[in-house]
């Protein structure tokens, strides 16, 4: 597997990745377990919420950067807990200072405390301005293909639809929109939010998604070390999937051995 992925990245901004699973930092019992979980999953890029985790801005406290050094891991940091343009125009501006000048971001702009659902008229919005400000874009989005292409076009390096809202692990609840985006993008296309379990993971991956980013799903298992592990070979073997082809669905049986041509 290693191999295949090596021929095979997944490249975000013209940076090649081997691991097409990105994690999250947050909800873990504490930076150890976010540490063994990250490398369990094999995830080169992490995200990280500036608003809610110390990287820096709070001397004395721990720094998740001691345990996820940027040396050894791509920090992607995201605007979780904004609900406007501004305030996550703001966090992004602040994560480059604190990063020296890093410039690959996740943009999450969220409309309702309840559901999280992103607000994409302000999601629209920041875009547009962090893109004219020289940031690299991964945006947070519904599951809406029209939408999907508008924000590729204005120049986001990587399209993120939900599969289900954050954190509830119901799964891909609407795989025919994400292959309409999946099928019409020219950037990669990242399942973010709703997986659950290794089975989601991977149907997103056979799907043609190029990517899935989850946290909840990892930190929230009873053993959130052995779930990354697990998600990390359902991501592999999606994909693998994916590049080989499965059979087409037939309503009959197709034998696996042809009587064809058979003596007597």
């Amino acid at each position: 597997m290693t191999d295949f992925a090596s021929s095979d990245p997944l490249v975000i901004a013209g940076t090649p990745f081997t691991s097409r699973l990105l994690t999250g930092t947050g909800k873990f019992a504490d930076l150890e377990q976010t540490r063994l979980a990250t490398e369990a999953a094999g995830a080169q890029i992490v995200t990280v919420a500036i608003r809610r985790t110390n990287i820096g801005q709070n001397p004395g406290e721990p720094n998740l950067l001691d345990v996820l050094p940027p040396d050894r891991f791509t920090i992607l940091p995201n605007t979780a807990g904004c609900y406007t343009a501004d305030d996550a125009v703001r966090t992004c501006r602040l994560a480059r200072e604190l990063l020296d000048g890093h410039k690959l971001v996740k943009l999450e702009v969220l409309g309702d405390q309840r559901t999280l659902y992103p607000d994409v008229v302000q999601t629209l919005a920041a875009a547009e301005t962090l893109v004219r400000d020289g940031f690299d874009v991964m945006v947070y989005t519904s599951d809406d293909p029209i939408l999907a292409k508008r924000l590729e076009d204005i120049g986001c390096v990587a399209v993120m639809p939900l599969a289900a809202p954050i954190g509830s692990g119901l799964g891909i609840q609407n795989r025919y929109n994400l292959i309409e985006i999946i099928e019409n993008a020219k950037v990669p296309i990242i399942v973010d939010a709703g997986v659950g379990t290794a089975s989601d993971a991977s149907i997103a991956m056979e799907l043609g998604c190029d990517g899935v980013l989850m946290n909840t799903a990892i930190a929230g298992a009873r053993d959130p070390v052995l779930m990354a592990h697990a998600m990390k070979l359902a991501v592999e073997a999606g994909r693998a999937a994916f590049k080989a082809g499965r059979i087409p669905r037939k309503r009959f049986a197709s034998a696996s051995s042809p009587v064809d041509g058979l003596i007597g």
